[in-house]
């Protein structure tokens, strides 16, 4: 797959934002007793943006991409539905199916990263995959995508320069997590040449299924002792005449494999006398029972900085290690006429020096003396580039903190370790970094991360450790036995660190930072537990308007255990038809006349009685509720709406949710249809946040519902950030003055300002304007001494059942009459 460019998303300073949102919703969605939570409850609703980056997989089977967000099919490169995910690029199809199946075998999300190479840059993904049961018994899962954001050339860098051919693979596992083959990850130029493979024919390839070399028996059996003994290993095959030794090192799932063509050294060993002097690799001849030198090379004179004469003097142990003495002998010991390294080794150069190497041998006649003839390989810089990798895996990229992965290691072995002492997470999400991100841009925002880093290493030491999780969250852990005080001690000090201003290239900038704070045992007693708990403690820090610390509280259980009751009962009061629409009206001022009612959604509890929509609407927003509600809104209003006289509308509040399901406008077309309602007696209202996300999208939805001659109004108009620049996107029927600006009309001159403004406005668009919250008559005669059209509160009436509707029509002298 080839992505020519960086795919739109969200900011990578934000993703794990999402993951931690995504796994909480989708424990919330588990109901006791069930294995899985419904698909509908945790992936259908308030996922806002968060959508298009998710993809739907079918796991009966074979695996199958049911449907995909904007996002995930550009990182896919693929557009399509409904299709076996071995038919996707084949870097993003292994990332998916390793991380559904994990998913799908553990029966809880299970998150993952995917490394995919785009244009010669290694980029980086997070994958969370949550697996649903659907209604219809078919089991789904969910699969988040979303860029990291450091994009890195590591292994080019690494291993370009080298002629050996350099190959990365990444270690394949069956359903019962055993390795069953390797995918090729990465390879540099050398290794095409050298198994004749065509520039890009090796990449993302399983060896198993290969034409290759690789391919051979053997040689998979040499990488499954690597990848299962977790240690270097080597082996040497011969192949269409050429000698190639190969060398693999495991660090994890990931192999480093080496491969060098040694067929030349071969046949310099049959002419030994011609090559050895000038042979570039260090070379020496040693007397096989006294291990005395007989003869050395230019190349281990010069690189090992002892002269030819001194050589001549020692003997082998020499220039081993004291501590490799034995090993080195009994290695020795076990040597044919032939031999290899089947271990790296420590030599000693003449300034003291350690080099790493490989030595090959073989038995030889050497001036009537039995001696080996031995080739060194230094592999200390190829040492040295390995161990960087294996550093990089466990290493933020960015701030070179440990990163999320090294962070749960190092609280799980503190756990292990406490004896059921106390052990501390301080969870830490950086306050107003978002302003930065977006007034200085993404490059000032990495080096404030850096800074940041920085001081968390400065005042966290010795066994505590201070960790990256991503974006711009850090935790802590102090591994000592801390107490309650020395916990909040802690992170009122890393507080007030982390607030002092930073001088970014000359431009001053502050932030702040707000911690939750869990202790082991009582707020857990695994690395999972004290993560969530201090993560809730964190958000209570959060609402308290940040730059402040909170430790966990039991009573955040039993917060969250309400919202849960709640949601309980949002999905059984929809179910049960427990919910109703009242209707407040519409009143023209110039006619003194009903002209419209407003439907307004109530929700009528068997036990609670009425409850707030300020308290459902919410969770309704977060479960995915409010889509169908605001279907059933939509249905209700028009059916009520057809029984009022003809010249009376109907007004609707649509959620944002609603343009994210990208059927809306097909939503109010059966409405319409099925109530017999004319398009011209609805009105659809919308606020500002319907621009915020999308615009081109929703914009597009907004004239398809005006050409069907619906009316749209813009709600709470005044309040928002551009709601202007809204006018001149889109030809609005209606402005609804808020509430806000109604109030103090009488009181305040400038609400008295804005009014006229909007007012004025209004004549001068031919847009009617609506005044919200009306209360008095004083506030009525403002009104129309400012030009306003319509009029809208308590002034006139609450909203009202469907039943009193004709009772209010008429006291304005309006009679009720079904008319479309």
């Amino acid at each position: 797959m080839s992505a020519a460019k960086k795919m739109p998303g969200k900011p990578a300073t934000e993703m794990f934002d999402d993951i931690p949102v995504l796994q909480r919703k989708w424990r919330a969605a588990l109901r006791p007793g069930d294995r899985l939570p419904r698909y509908e409850d945790v992936m259908l609703g308030s996922l806002g943006r968060m959508a298009d980056h998710i993809a739907l997989l079918k796991g009966e089977g074979t695996l199958e991409l049911s449907r995909s967000g904007r996002y995930v099919q550009k990182w896919l490169g693929d557009e399509r539905w409904d299709i076996p995910v071995e038919e996707l690029a084949p870097d993003c199809a292994t990332a998916l199916s390793e991380a559904v199946s994990s998913a799908l075998k553990n029966g809880r999300p299970h998150q993952a990263s995917a490394h995919c190479v785009r244009d010669g840059m290694v980029r980086t993904y997070d994958l969370l995959a949550l697996p649903t049961a659907s209604r219809w018994g078919a089991t789904l899962v969910g699969a988040y995508v979303n860029e990291r954001g450091a994009q890195y050339n590591l292994l080019d860098a690494i291993f370009s320069a080298t002629d050996d051919a350099v190959v990365s693979l990444a270690t394949l596992r069956d359903a019962n997590g055993q390795p069953s083959d390797f995918q090729i990850v990465h390879h540099n130029k050398s290794a095409e040449l050298l198994l004749d493979v065509a520039s890009g024919g090796l990449l993302w390839r399983k060896i198993g299924h290969g034409t290759t070399l690789l391919a051979a028996a053997e040689i998979l059996e040499f990488l499954l002792k690597a990848v299962l003994g977790g240690r270097g290993e080597q082996l040497e095959i011969e192949s269409d005449g050429r000698h190639l030794r190969m060398s693999a090192t495991a660090f994890a799932d990931v192999i480093s494999l080496t491969i060098s063509d040694v067929t030349a050294m071969k046949r310099r060993d049959a002419s030994f006398r011609l090559l050895f002097d000038n042979n570039p690799m260090p070379m020496w001849v040693f007397d096989a029972e006294t291990r005395q030198f007989l003869s050395v090379n230019d190349a281990a004179v010069q690189h090992y900085g002892y002269s030819r004469a001194a050589f001549l003097r020692m003997k082998l142990h020499q220039i081993w290690p004291e501590d490799e003495w034995e090993s080195h002998t009994e290695a020795l010991e076990r040597v044919g006429e032939t031999y290899h390294s089947q271990r790296n080794w420590r030599h000693l150069r003449a300034d003291g020096s350690e080099i790493e190497v490989l030595t090959f041998g073989r038995r030889v006649p050497f001036n009537d003396r039995d001696g080996y003839l031995v080739a060194v390989a230094d592999i200390t810089e190829r040492r040295k580039a390995e161990a960087r990798i294996a550093y990089m895996a466990h290493h933020d990229g960015l701030t070179d903190l440990p990163n999320r992965e090294h962070f749960q290691e190092r609280l799980k072995q503190a756990l292990d370790q406490a004896a059921g002492k106390r052990v501390g997470v301080l969870y830490i999400d950086l306050d107003l970094f978002k302003n930065i991100n977006d007034s200085f841009g993404h490059p000032s925002g990495d080096r404030l991360l850096k800074e940041v880093a920085e001081r968390l290493t400065t005042a966290v030491r010795g066994a505590n450790l201070a960790a990256r999780l991503g974006g711009d969250e850090f935790a802590v852990i102090l591994a000592a036995d801390v107490s309650p005080n020395e916990a909040s001690a802690c992170a009122t000090l890393l507080i007030e660190i982390l607030k002092a201003p930073y001088d970014i290239d000359g431009q001053e900038m502050v932030i702040g930072a707000s911690i939750g704070i869990a202790l082991s045992p009582g707020d857990g007693t695994t690395s999972e537990e004290l993560m969530r708990n201090a993560d809730m403690a964190l958000y209570r820090a959060k609402s308290d308007g940040g730059g402040v610390h909170h430790f966990f509280e039991r009573e955040m259980d039993l917060q969250a255990q309400k919202r849960r009751d709640m949601e309980v009962d949002l999905r059984r009061a929809f179910a049960n038809g427990e919910f109703e629409l009242h209707y407040q009206p519409l009143v023209s001022i110039a006619s003194d006349r009903i002209s419209g009612f407003e439907s307004l959604l109530r929700w009528r509890h068997p036990d609670k009685g009425m409850v707030s929509p300020a308290e459902f609407i919410p969770v309704a927003e977060d479960i995915g509720l409010i889509t169908q509600l605001g279907e059933w809104v939509l249905r209700e209003a028009c059916h009520e709406a057809v029984k009022w006289p003809s010249d009376v509308k109907v007004a609707v509040n649509l959620s944002p949710a609603q343009f994210r399901s990208r059927n809306l406008v097909q939503v109010v077309i059966s409405a319409l249809a099925q109530s017999g309602l004319s398009p011209k007696r609805l009105e659809l209202e919308i606020t500002e946040s319907i621009f915020l996300a999308e615009t081109d999208a929703n914009l597009a939805i907004l004239h398809q519902l005006r050409e069907l001659g619906v009316g749209i109004s813009m709600d709470d108009f005044g309040t928002g950030y551009s709601s202007l620049s809204y006018l001149r996107s889109f030809p609005f029927d209606k402005i609804k003055i808020d509430r806000s600006f109604v109030k103090d009309l009488a009181q305040r001159p400038d609400c008295v300002a804005i009014v006229r403004a909007i007012s004025g406005l209004g004549r001068s668009l031919n847009i009617t304007t609506t005044a919200e919250g009306v209360e008095t008559e004083d506030q009525l005669d403002w009104l129309r001494a400012e030009g306003c059209n319509e009029v809208q509160g308590f002034l006139f009436s609450a909203a009202r059942p469907a039943g009193e509707i004709a009772k209010l029509l008429a006291e304005f002298g309006q009679r009720t009459s079904r008319a479309a």
